[in-house]
């Protein structure tokens, strides 16, 4: 069993920055896949990002790529989503994930654990 936290989440205009952080616990973290999701109001949920268990593979949504960076320190049990130049559409909920397989995959039906969501809303 794995507990995922979100934490990081908030409010910011138009091209500003926010690191969303995911806090797991249990000591399997390390063999985890990790994702990022997001939902906004009315629409379906969508991938962001992920990152394989060793970090040495991301992969990432064409409408984040170049702004946001997925990472993960194994040591701390947390992984991470740098998101740079935000913009009005990137208003959503977001989601870690954790996969048992390891890998970084993009479905949300992939992954086994997940977070509550931290609410991050991008005015213009």
């Amino acid at each position: 069993q794995v507990q995922l936290v979100e934490s990081g989440g908030g409010s910011v205009q138009a091209g500003g920055s926010l690191r969303l952080s995911c806090a797991a616990s249990g000591r399997t973290f390390s063999s985890y896949a990790m994702g990022w999701f997001r939902q906004a109001p009315g629409k379906e949920r969508e991938f962001v990002a992920a990152i394989s268990w060793s970090g040495g593979r991301t992969v990432y949504a064409d409408s984040v790529k170049g702004r946001f960076t997925i990472s993960r320190d194994n040591a701390k049990n947390t992984v991470y989503l740098q998101m740079n130049s935000l913009k009005p559409e990137d208003t959503a909920v977001y989601s870690c994930a954790a996969d048992r397989t390891g890998r970084a995959r993009t479905g949300w039906y992939e992954y086994d654990y997940w977070g509550q969501g931290t609410q991050v809303t991008v005015s213009s």
